[in-house]
């Protein structure tokens, strides 16, 4: 009985929302659709030229059979680290290279293509939904707050508390009856011949021809990329029209209050406001204020990392066909935030030092036009695919001299 009047609350909130949301553009039309253009300039000359290679590529080798040779080769290694199949490296690296939503988009095509289980597909959303660092260093270290060693630190914090919580998440549901029979019939002898027949399976599988294939990964690509255009637009309106009512006005004390007690300066509840919204004009909010540095970095840092219902909509919208639940990923999101706004102060006082050696020796970020995004991103995502393969191998010859020794030892 509680659960239905829950269902009807929750059907009656959306549907005045949405309600007041159509009269608010009809009251202010002029700020919705300067809103509105904003996200779709946005949208346009970033994201769409940005990630559009990338979701076709990402289709084109989950067809080829390609993601599915890199699994068996990185089941050593992501097996034991995260507890998920070794395909998990591949939206690792693609959620690190291009960033928000990659890596949700091919989490939920391994779940449709049952490459993962349910609470897989979860421990995956958990640690490989990242910011890309292109955007931390050259979107907010540079155009929004001009000091690019601020990147070094914003990316070292993010991604070392997306590790810790993928960590965290490893033991999430334990481990199901169809992971411990998966996890015994891992072998570490023969890796390269299971690899190619894992390859060969499934694309004899796919049997689609190349140019179906192409063609196939092109339109579903854009039909993503045009959803998640929408998205940016709808929360860029939302933004402005709560800006417009003043109810930012009214809950920023409160958020101010919140901040106080964690000894961050209250002047940021605009920031985090924005940020809990949509990430861009979060950051961009943080880096017009006058608080103190040391405070701007935590608040930039848990923004980026908890990364805006905008981007939550993203990641429901692509994955709403699967049985992969939100609970998981919103709960996710926020232990990201928390770790990363603990390490970024850990970096910038008592590991000052350290954090800003290791910036100094990095390159300067510049900004970057579609083209050279596209190139670099790339450049990333070959990199960190031959880490992954290379701590793969590692862990394979680890096991594979344990095996030796202990069949001597008998």
């Amino acid at each position: 009985m509680q659960i239905l009047i829950l269902r009807k609350i929750n059907m009656l909130t959306g549907a005045l929302a949405v309600s007041l949301l159509t009269v608010s553009l009809v009251l202010f039309p002029k700020e919705g659709v300067d809103a509105a253009t904003a996200g779709l300039k946005i949208f346009w000359e970033i994201v769409l030229p940005s990630l559009l290679p990338f979701f076709v590529l990402s289709e084109i080798m989950l067809g080829m059979g390609v993601v599915h040779f890199i699994g068996v080769l990185l089941e050593p290694l992501m097996r034991p680290l995260f507890n998920v199949p070794g395909v998990g490296a591949f939206a690792l690296s693609m959620g690190l290279a291009a960033g928000y939503p990659m890596d949700a988009v091919i989490t939920g095509k391994f779940r449709r293509t049952g490459m993962c289980t349910r609470t897989e597909g979860e421990r995956l959303l958990s640690f490989t939904n990242t910011a890309d660092p292109l955007f931390m260093f050259g979107a907010v270290a540079v155009s929004m707050f001009g000091r690019p060693e601020l990147g070094a630190l914003l990316s070292m914090a993010h991604y070392l508390s997306s590790f810790t919580v993928g960590l965290i998440f490893k033991f999430y549901q334990g481990q199901a009856k169809e992971e411990v029979v998966r996890t015994e019939q891992i072998t570490y002898r023969q890796m390269l011949p299971r690899a190619i027949r894992a390859l060969v399976k499934a694309r004899q599988s796919d049997g689609r021809p190349l140019g179906k294939l192409m063609g196939d990964a092109v339109k579903e690509s854009m039909g993503t990329l045009l959803m998640i255009g929408g998205f940016i637009m709808v929360f860029s309106v939302l933004v402005k029209i709560l800006a417009v009512f003043g109810i930012i006005k009214l809950i920023n004390p409160v958020i101010g209050k919140v901040l106080e007690l964690f000894g961050l300066e209250p002047g940021l509840a605009d920031a985090v406001f924005n940020g809990i919204l949509e990430i861009d004009l979060g950051t961009m909010v943080v880096s017009q204020t006058s608080a103190p540095l040391v405070d701007q970095m935590i608040i930039t840092s848990w923004i980026i990392a908890w990364s805006g219902l905008c981007v939550h909509g993203q990641v429901a919208s692509v994955i709403h066909d699967t049985d992969i639940r939100m609970s998981p990923y919103v709960l996710a999101r926020l232990l990201h935030g928390i770790i990363a706004a603990f390490y970024t102060w850990l970096l910038m006082v008592p590991l000052a030092p350290v954090s800003q050696t290791i910036a100094r020796a990095l390159p300067v970020a510049i900004q970057f036009n579609p083209v050279d995004r596209v190139i670099l991103s790339g450049q990333q995502m070959l990199l960190i695919i031959g880490l992954l393969l290379l701590g793969g191998l590692l862990a394979w010859f680890s096991k594979r001299f344990a095996i030796v020794r202990a069949v001597r030892k008998t």
